[in-house]
């Protein structure tokens, strides 16, 4: 293993972690076969096969769950490593290291302009996740901060919120329902809806906004994608519970409505996250101080929302 390198360790993990060469290679910013290549010459440098595959899907061998553990720890040595020396640098240089949900790709890249501009020389990090995905970054240490909606629960962690994020229930302009006021929740659980998967951040908020059961909602369709959801309503396939912070553009241009139904909008709230033992670099702090400072102002501007 001594000829070994840390970007071999570093593909592998994320190999590992998602067991999946094309995911890992889209994660990576790498074309799959370089991927593979990374892999070969490590299992070369191990003098074992690291993955096993069966059908599809691969696996890691015994050797590999014991290399991923090592692998892991020399991997954090070197980000601690990177930590420490930017400690020297203060905000300008350091490197951002952070995870939003997917709900939050909205907005926050504009969100990370605005901080960039006041703080010249930042470097960014910064990835998009499901809640499963973003849950096991922090988990994991892979990144300084995350932005949500809902923080863990099974984790030790910081979690601060810093701007409202509102949920509605909207339906393509030629609906029946647009237009009618204060309706009652029983009044759209009778339409056909799509939604997102379960268990995904804008699910367990939908399950908040109709009281906790789902059971008498008349599900048409379950996407992963809010994008396709957006589409599919306006196509005229049914209603959907969505983040207000994604449809902006839409209610702009009238390809959308947002129903009047009575306890919505769902007012929820974007959570700055961050291991309670994490030593925030400066340059994180200062985007943790920047969010809870400025975040709400200008995500009001970005993606206006009147109730």
């Amino acid at each position: 293993m001594k000829h070994a390198t840390l970007r071999q360790l570093k593909v592998f993990e994320s190999v590992a972690r998602l067991l999946s060469f094309s995911r890992a290679a889209e994660e990576l910013h790498l074309t799959q076969p370089a991927v593979s290549t990374q892999i070969r010459k490590l299992e070369e440098h191990a003098d074992n096969p690291l993955f096993e595959q069966f059908g599809k899907k691969i696996y890691l061998t015994p050797a590999g769950a014991e290399l991923l553990q090592i692998s892991r720890a020399i991997i954090q040595q070197f980000e601690a490593a990177e930590v420490a020396m930017t400690q020297f640098k203060g905000v300008s240089g350091g490197k951002l290291n952070v995870g939003v949900i997917s709900a939050g790709d909205y907005f926050f890249p504009r969100l990370l302009v605005e901080f960039v501009g006041r703080h010249s020389g930042v470097t960014l990090n910064f990835s998009v996740h499901d809640r499963d995905g973003l849950l096991s970054h922090i988990a994991e240490n892979l990144i300084d901060l995350a932005i949500m909606v809902r923080p863990p629960t099974d984790l030790d962690t910081i979690n601060q919120p810093f701007a409202p994020h509102p949920y509605v229930i909207v339906a393509p302009p030629q609906h029946p329902l647009v237009g009618r006021r204060q309706m009652e929740i029983g009044d759209v659980m009778r339409e056909p809806f799509i939604v997102r998967e379960r268990g995904s951040d804008t699910w367990k908020s939908m399950q908040d906004g109709f009281g906790g059961d789902l059971s008498g909602i008349n599900v048409a369709m379950e996407i992963r994608s809010t994008e396709t959801i957006k589409q599919a309503v306006m196509a005229g396939f049914g209603l959907s519970f969505l983040s207000a912070h994604t449809i902006s553009q839409e209610l702009k241009a009238g390809s959308l409505r947002v129903l009047d139904v009575q306890r919505f909008p769902l007012m929820l709230s974007w959570y700055v996250v961050h291991r309670r033992t994490k030593r925030l670099p400066p340059v994180a702090q200062a985007f943790k101080d920047f969010l809870l400072s400025d975040g709400a102002p200008l995500i009001a501007q970005i993606v206006p929302f009147d109730a």
